[in-house]
């Protein structure tokens, strides 16, 4: 059965499922990836579950841990009114007006050293805080002006694991990639922030229930006088505690590897302990504000962890579902066809990287995946230009097909509260939007500062 064929049925299958017959996303994701198994040529029927188990539990380990301590870390800044603190700052150094700017100056700089998703977890808990204090309005505004903030640097910017892994495979030097990362994510990112604020006028929507707080206990807080409210540097502590320890981390296995120092860093900046470290730092904080035993302590874990077990579950089988698709061959069919249809390097890169994303869902593996197939290309035939373009144009391509089959879909839709629909018509058209206006930067670039290899 052709691989393409398997990736449409699947990509109708997961829709169909959600969106029409309302089924929960976690048994239409699972059923989704049982049919891909069942259509895939190479996969026994006697190990189709199986291995779905395996890619389900790969995700899992790899985002439990952090999801949890991230959840506990929104419940603290929530609880202790610490998010509130932040956002009445925020508001006060820029003004009512441009307080969503900070949302996306936020996600820019902090998705740098940090995963997306850590970061949309770190941020959510403000931007429903910022909502709340203009009366439940500008819900979508706040909470989407942190994906156009961090997902273009998380793309295009190393240290994050996709454009470290381009530019080792393209051979492209590092500090290039950093600084013309920076040079496209910057224009894509307030472009995506005029859609922010374009879309939230159209659809108007509320604030939503969602993990965490209810919106009563949400009014209750952002109405305390401020001298209630913890300082700002203890608000900000957990905040910023991660984003240390992780870019430590970074920084030391860039210039110190294999040094004591580095491996204490490597330890302390995974992402599972630092953020586990920051879940501690906001107990802490909330527990000092609220004059909290540790046993009272207990019922903020617990609905924290409750909430997290729900995004966990979904967005393990969104990767296990896309993780299905890729053993059907779905990728290299798709390589194939590219090279058939004779495209220029840059929109070959673009389009692949597209084409993968809607296949399997993940931006990283789209990256590491379509920059291997770009890299014996690039030797055969050189292009005009510095191969840090097609690293952008890959990066482009990323951004664009998040649907149903992407972890980050199901991050953005649980914890905003949005529907599914709504996801769609928000988080999914302004990626697309950020992706097109990169490849035009990343062509123009490549035309008027072609850096020559």
């Amino acid at each position: 059965m052709s691989p393409l064929f398997i990736l449409v049925t699947a990509v109708f299958s997961a829709v169909f499922l959600i969106v029409r017959l309302r089924l929960n996303p976690f048994l239409a994701l699972i059923g989704s990836g049982i049919l891909v198994g069942v259509m895939a040529p190479g996969v026994r029927l006697d190990t189709v579950m199986k291995e779905l188990g395996v890619r389900f539990g790969s995700v899992a380990g790899s985002i439990g841990i952090s999801i949890v301590a991230a959840a506990i870390v929104g419940q603290c800044l929530m609880e202790s009114g610490a998010a509130d603190k932040i956002t009445r700052r925020f508001v006060a150094w820029l003004g009512e007006k441009h307080a969503s700017l900070s949302m996306v100056v936020c996600g820019y700089v902090l998705a740098v050293p940090v995963f997306f998703d850590t970061v949309f977890y770190l941020l959510v808990p403000l931007a429903r805080a910022m909502s709340i204090r203009r009366g439940g309005r500008n819900y979508v505004l706040y909470a989407l002006a942190i994906s156009a903030g961090g997902s273009t640097t998380h793309v295009f910017v190393p240290p994050t694991p996709g454009p470290i892994a381009m530019s080792a495979t393209l051979g492209v030097d590092l500090g290039l990639t950093i600084l013309i990362g920076l040079a496209v994510a910057l224009p894509s990112s307030l472009v995506g922030w005029f859609y922010c604020v374009w879309i939230d006028r159209r659809l108007a929507l509320p604030i939503r229930e969602a993990p965490g707080l209810s919106l009563a206990v949400l009014e209750e807080v952002s109405k305390r006088p401020e001298n209630e409210l913890p300082g700002f540097w203890a608000s900000m502590a957990p905040i910023l505690l991660p984003v240390i320890l992780i870019t430590g981390n970074t920084v030391t296995e860039a210039v110190a590897k294999g040094t004591g120092i580095a491996r204490a860093f490597a330890f302390v900046g995974h992402p599972s302990f630092a953020l586990t470290a920051s879940a501690i730092s906001g107990l802490w904080v909330l527990s000092r504000h609220r004059r909290l035993t540790l046993q009272q302590l207990s019922k903020p874990i617990e609905t924290a962890v409750a909430s997290a077990g729900t995004i966990i579950l979904i967005t393990s089988a969104g990767g296990a579902f896309g993780g299905m698709l890729v053993l059907a061959g779905v990728g290299d069919a798709l390589g194939a066809l590219s090279q058939s249809m004779g495209l220029s390097l840059i929109w070959m890169g673009f389009f692949l990287a597209i084409l993968f994303k809607v296949a399997q869902g993940s931006a990283t593996v789209t990256m590491i995946t379509v920059s291997s197939i770009l890299a014996p290309l690039v030797l055969k035939s050189p292009p005009p230009y510095n191969p840090v373009y097609l690293v952008m144009a890959v990066g482009a391509g990323s951004l664009i097909g998040v649907w149903m089959n992407d972890s980050g879909f199901w991050v953005y839709r649980t914890m905003t509260g949005l529907t599914e629909v709504e996801s769609l018509k928000t988080k999914s058209a302004l990626m697309a939007i950020m992706g097109a206006v990169a490849i035009l930067i990343t062509v123009l670039l490549a035309q008027l500062l072609p850096l020559h290899h």
